[in-house]
């Protein structure tokens, strides 16, 4: 299949959908897809809450295409690359509707960044998490503002050092990135819609001026996410992650 991005609307909530076939990972063009979609979401009247998904059953996100990533030769490209995920993250911080994700499945890297930027997560017990960034030279740099905000510093400490474990479902829930999780996802998919719509039936306004102040103090993180993509764009070409991720070709 190809990669896609889609808005579908069924009764007021607007369901965002990406998709990759290499495990729902994020090149470029559905990095900017994604901010579109998001962005146009966000001022379309016959929406009022957004669901953000991917599709397939078992990979929620994994993160950045190495593919697109190898091929990076100038700071400028990295830098570039990287403010792909900067841009989507900064959409959806922005975007006045509220954002539920839902994560049916494992998430790596900036996957991790894009449950911690919705506003409301549900997931399901195959939903484990990991930072894997240090392990291939880089780190989580761009998307740490949001992944901290959401689980606290330590927590994200702990897994960018251990960048090679995948955290459990029950990690991420006590932690706080996901507000609850189901067993499967048939049950994911029915809360996710029991949620969303009654949140549709709500005052928007009511619902805009809470995300204003659920998103209070991350007012500089334009400029701060734009730093962070610098950094990784500049780590990625270091000898050490063209070597590794020559491994990954």
């Amino acid at each position: 299949m190809e990669p896609y991005v889609t808005l579908s609307i069924e009764n007021s909530v607007g369901y965002i959908e990406f998709f990759h076939p290499s495990r729902n990972s994020l090149p470029s063009d559905v990095l900017l897809q994604l901010e579109k979609t998001i962005n146009s979401a966000g001022v379309n009247h016959a929406v009022k809450v957004i669901v953000l998904k991917s599709g397939g059953d078992r990979t929620f996100c994994a993160g950045a295409s190495f593919n697109e990533v190898i091929a990076i030769d100038t700071e400028e490209k990295g830098k570039q690359f990287f403010s792909g995920f900067a841009n989507v993250i900064n959409a959806m911080r922005k975007c006045p509707k509220l954002i539920i994700g839902r994560v049916q499945g494992k998430t790596v890297g900036g996957g991790v960044g894009l449950a911690a930027a919705t506003d409301y997560c549900l997931a399901t017990t195959y939903a484990s998490i990991r930072l894997s960034e240090l392990s291939i030279g880089i780190g989580p740099f761009v998307i740490e503002p949001a992944v901290s905000r959401k689980i606290g510093n330590i927590a994200m400490s702990q897994m960018s050092i251990d960048a090679e474990t995948f955290f459990s479902w029950q990690f991420a829930k006590d932690k706080g990135l996901y507000a609850d999780v189901f067993d499967t996802v048939e049950n994911l998919d029915i809360a996710v819609k029991t949620l969303a719509e009654k949140l549709a039936s709500y005052n928007p306004e009511a619902l805009t001026e809470m995300k204003k102040v659920m998103w209070k103090d991350t007012e500089n993180w334009d400029m701060l996410l734009e730093e962070r993509a610098k950094i990784s764009g500049r780590l990625v070409l270091s000898e050490f992650t063209k070597k590794t991720l020559k491994r990954f070709r």
